[in-house]
């Protein structure tokens, strides 16, 4: 028998309206595929979000040098110091990946970094935290530091690398070198001097890394790409890491024995321009900006009235305008300008002289004299010639901050005053550069500071070089002033000026400091005191000057600091004349003992009667102080820092301040003294590990 079939009936509506349906979910379907938004959101860049992540690769900061290659900044390897507090980390019990024990944690990391059992329990206790820091006392670890923690083997304690900016020689040319710190994206950025004003070339090419990340946002697997960084150029300065430190050292002991709110200390090459050292007082650290509370370079940035320094350039400007002679005398004591009275700083004068006299005698009234006539043949001149030599413009030296100064010499009392240095600004880089002149047959000079800067490949992308800026005055001219700075230290009304080993031709300042409020401030601290020199008088190899201001026992100090630089710069660079009353028998040559054998050298240099300070207990010399090249006299101490930096402190009483001071610098030890004279007492106790966290406190005393 036939079955008989049961039809099924579909209602057309409801196929036309499964398959319209169909067609619009394929459409949204290639939609959502296709296109890189839905309802405002990005899918790719959500999805890319949650899995996988660009990590900037920093580019390694350039290196800062000096002449002979010595470091001056360097990058560090730096960590900070983290704790894993989630239990979710440990997936065996018996290998935990999270802090179990904190109590023992806490106690362990007390004993070893500068915080209390109770911050570091605190942090480890901080609730739902899946890691914590700890700090200030937790950042900017060393490798050592670092070493000795994961030596205690503590549950859950790990680091995050990094690096930060080290100085090696402190504070030495602190204003020069700047600073350099982290900002708030983790690049490190020049702040001050060098590292500020060179920070695109120090800073190179950063990368990165794309790479897929965990829930908690550790990398997992290899990257899927990487581009890796560009090393920053190395920067090689002019200056001399010896000739800086005896600035350093004159300046220090300058300080020890007086008080006074600033001073600079600056020597050029009297040849090249090049500066080969420059200090000032007071300085800072840049290592922990200890002392930082002047942002301005002193070298650039101080505008101040240079005083009688500025004769130099009025008796040249009467000389190339054709009115002076040397042999015509007038009336010193005082004379009227204006309507006002101009003294010599004895008010009393020395009656009827001639005018190379008056500039032995830095007589106010001679200047004068010889300005309003200069003016009187030739309108201006006085100031044009200024002008050329550069006083009034910056001179463009690789420094920010650098100041023009101010020339005002319209009516003839700012002429008359001018050409005593009052009523003008200058810095000392314009004084330096235009000292130039003297030593170069009457061109001037640009002064510079960067001798080469070097890329990531050794290529040399630029070189320091002597610049000529014209010749600004004729060679009689420029000779007969010279004759005439000779005269001012071996014949004028001082002698603190003359170095024992080595003939300094050069010109005493003494400048009022305007008020505020108008006039100038009275009292006799309230002056700047300077000198600008050249020596060897014979054959100029440098240019330096002075400036001190407010220093409360005149001028005999800062002569002292002077010619005691001057003394030391001529020993090292072996530029001393037949008149030294040193026994150069007992001068000793140093060589470089740098990645020497620490035994080895130390006998030899006993045998030369040196006494060798040793730090750290490791066999290699990794730096020394007085570096190579250096005349010490037999008796002198030679620093030694071995590659161990496990520092043992030594017995310092009887060291001199300079001695003190140099140790420390060479161990990243800080350090205050108070008093004068030698160490009699100090605070860290003799044969104990250094630690480098405490400040040296020094006890000064005369014998």
């Amino acid at each position: 028998m036939k079955k008989k079939r049961t039809k099924i009936r579909v209602n057309k509506f409801f196929i036309v309206l499964f398959f319209v349906s169909f067609f619009c979910a394929i459409i949204k379907l290639a939609y959502v595929a296709l296109s890189p938004n839905v309802d405002g959101l990005n899918l790719k860049e959500f999805a890319s979000k949650r899995n996988t992540t660009i990590q900037t690769l920093y580019a390694s900061r350039g290196n800062i040098y000096d002449i002979n290659g010595e470091i001056l900044a360097k990058n560090v390897n730096s960590y900070t110091l983290i704790a894993y507090l989630s239990e979710s980390r440990t997936t065996d019990p018996d290998n935990p990946r999270h802090v179990v024990d904190k109590e023992g944690t806490a106690k362990a990391l007390s004993e070893v970094l500068n915080m209390s059992y109770e911050y570091a329990l605190s942090r480890l206790n901080v609730k739902g935290a899946y890691q914590v820091e700890f700090g200030s006392a937790g950042k900017d670890l060393s490798e050592n530091k670092k070493t000795e923690i994961e030596a205690l083997a503590l549950a859950g304690i790990d680091f995050i690398s990094g690096s930060k900016r080290y100085y090696k020689q402190g504070s030495a040319a602190s204003y020069l070198i700047g600073y350099a710190r982290i900002n708030e994206i983790g690049e490190i950025v020049g702040e001050m001097g060098i590292e500020s004003y060179y920070n695109d070339e120090l800073k190179g090419t950063d990368g990165e890394t794309m790479y897929a990340k965990d829930a908690y946002g550790y990398q997992m697997g290899d990257a899927y790409y990487t581009k890796e960084p560009i090393s920053g150029n190395d920067i090689y300065l002019t200056l001399d890491s010896q000739i800086q430190l005896i600035l350093e050292d004159a300046l220090n002991t300058l300080e020890e024995n007086n008080e006074f709110a600033w001073a600079t200390l600056t020597v050029m090459s009297a040849k090249t321009g090049a500066i080969v050292g420059s200090a000032s007082s007071p300085d800072y650290n840049p290592n922990t900006l200890e002392g930082l509370t002047n942002y301005v370079n002193p070298l650039v940035g101080y505008t101040y009235e240079p005083g009688s320094t500025m004769k130099i350039f009025s008796w040249l400007a009467a000389m190339e305008s054709g009115v002076y002679d040397g042999e015509e005398e007038f009336m010193s004591g005082s004379i009227e300008v204006g309507g006002a009275k101009i003294y010599d700083f004895n008010n009393a004068g020395w009656g009827m002289i001639n005018y190379d006299t008056g500039f032995a005698y830095s007589s106010n009234v001679g200047a004068t004299n010889l300005a309003l006539k200069v003016e009187e043949k030739q309108k201006g001149y006085l100031k044009e010639f200024y002008e050329s030599l550069g006083f009034g413009s910056k001179t463009g030296i690789e420094l920010p901050g650098e100041q023009s100064g101010v020339l005002r010499l319209t009516y003839a009392s700012e002429i008359a005053t001018a050409s005593f240095g009052q009523g003008i600004t200058t810095t000392p880089i314009q004084t330096l550069q235009a000292l130039s002149i003297l030593t170069n047959d009457g061109v001037m000079l640009k002064p510079y500071i960067v001798d080469k800067i070097v890329d990531d490949k050794g290529n040399i992308t630029y070189e320091g070089k002597r610049t000529e800026l014209g010749k600004k005055a004729s060679s009689e001219s420029v000779a007969k002033i010279y004759s005439l700075m000779y005269d001012v230290v071996y014949n004028g009304l001082s002698s603190s000026w003359k170095p024992k080993n080595v003939t300094l031709a050069g010109k005493t300042g003494t400048a009022q400091i305007a008020s505020e409020t108008g006039g100038y401030l009275t009292g006799s601290t309230n002056y700047i005191r300077s000198f600008a020199g050249i020596f060897p008088y014979e054959d100029p190899e440098y240019i330096i000057y002075i400036s001190v201001k407010q220093i409360d026992n005149g001028v005999a100090p800062v002569a002292k600091a002077l010619t005691s630089a001057v003394e030391s710069i001529a020993n090292y660079a072996n530029i001393t004349n037949t008149e030294s009353d040193i026994d150069l028998s007992k001068i000793i040559n140093l060589s470089n003992y740098i990645s020497s054998d620490i035994i080895t050298t130390t006998e030899e240099l006993e045998k030369l009667n040196l006494r060798v300070i040793k730090i750290g207990n490791g066999d290699t010399i990794i730096n020394q102080y007085p570096l190579k090249n250096t005349k010490v006299l037999v008796g002198s101490k030679i620093f030694l820092l071995t590659n161990n930096n496990e520092y043992v402190m030594p017995d310092i009483k009887g060291w001199s301040s300079s001695e003190v001071m140099n140790f420390c610098n060479l161990v990243g030890l800080k350090y205050k003294f108070n008093g004068y004279g030698t160490v009699s007492e100090f605070n860290l106790p003799v044969g104990e590990i250094i630690d480098l966290t405490k400040t040296l406190e020094v006890t000064l005393a005369t014998v």
